[in-house]
């Protein structure tokens, strides 16, 4: 079987950890190509990362049929237009979170991925990683009893980087956005069925643009959550289940190949687990080739993108900010 060929439409920091590298390392797969709006950069991204061919547009690369599927990692707000320009060249997509500006865009691109034939897939990397499934198999083996609130956290700090695209409202910026979706998502895994915005409180670090968020939820079981994200905080990670009978803290939930210690506390004692420190991205990657290759669905698929979008809008309105948007760039 030949390897899925991909390419990566932006010449992005984040590309090489999520798929260049972890590309690498799986014989399934090979980055073949990547485009940039300028070709000078795009040629310098291709020698730095051992990628054969550079485009100078994202169109030039899309018409490629020697390409299968592409990897999405420009800014936010672009998200829907080049998933959209992708299922139309007919290339599987692997898009980076979030998956569209707001929740009308995820559905407009939802319904063309429906009828594509075609994966389309948001990347939620730590859903695939064994950190996730680890929680659910705790949650479900009744071992802290009823579940009563599930928390996390996801902050670092780019104070310092005010012409950073994450801050631009432009380009669909803020906190939430960036970072805040995984702890959203991360509840909606965790909880027992779909989770609803009871409250949200921002920080702006520009006007409209939220530097720091907190969210409050509840489940359909009487359960609550709460969604906590910051770019203006140093470096923090966790997640909390707390039930009747004990807790279950979690470590790195979301990047657990940095350290993925559980310590689950009950009234018969504390124990301490941990999971593969593989990347989650290496996971996700392989998830992505078995969805292409052999149908295997995925939990982050377009139609759930929209449900957590949904999340995020509604955590924007009641924090009385208003929605982003896609870029008409």
């Amino acid at each position: 079987m030949t390897r899925l060929r991909i390419g990566v439409l932006g010449a992005a920091e984040i590309a090489p950890r999520a798929l260049i590298e972890p590309a690498r390392d799986n014989a399934d797969t090979e980055v073949v190509a990547v485009a940039a709006r300028d070709i000078d950069r795009a040629r310098s991204y291709a020698a730095e990362h051992a990628i054969p061919r550079a485009f100078g547009s994202y169109d030039e690369l899309l018409s490629d049929d020697n390409i299968d599927a592409v990897y999405v990692p420009a800014p936010n707000g672009l998200h829907g237009r080049w998933t959209l320009a992708s299922i139309a060249a007919r290339k599987h997509v692997l898009c980076e979170k979030p998956f569209a500006a707001n929740a009308d865009e995820a559905r407009r691109v939802a319904a063309v991925a429906a009828d594509s034939g075609l994966v389309v897939m948001e990347a939620f990397h730590n859903l695939y990683h064994p950190v996730t499934p680890f929680m659910t198999d705790v949650i479900s083996s009744g071992e802290l009893g009823g579940i009563r609130s599930i928390d996390a956290d996801f902050s670092f700090s780019i104070v310092d980087q005010s012409d950073n695209v994450r801050w631009s409202r432009e380009l669909a910026g803020g906190s939430l956005m960036d970072v805040g979706c995984y702890p959203l998502r991360l509840l909606r895994a965790l909880g027992t069925g779909e989770p609803r915005v009871v409250s949200a409180t921002a920080t702006e670090f520009t006007p409209d643009v939220d530097g720091s968020m907190l969210i409050s939820l509840e489940f359909p079981d009487g359960a609550t959550g709460t969604a906590s994200c910051s770019m203006t905080r140093e470096p923090s990670m966790s997640a909390t289940i707390t039930g009747e009978r004990g807790t279950l803290v979690s470590s790195h939930p979301f990047l657990p190949h940095e350290g993925n210690e559980f310590t689950i506390t009950t009234t018969e004692g504390t124990r301490v687990a941990s999971v593969t420190n593989e990347s989650t991205y290496a996971f996700q990657l392989r998830a992505f080739v078995d969805a292409v290759r052999s149908g295997t669905p995925v939990v982050s698929d377009a139609q759930d993108a929209v449900a957590t979008m949904s999340l995020i809008d509604d955590a924007y309105r009641a924090a009385g900010l208003p929605l982003r948007q896609p870029t008409r760039a």
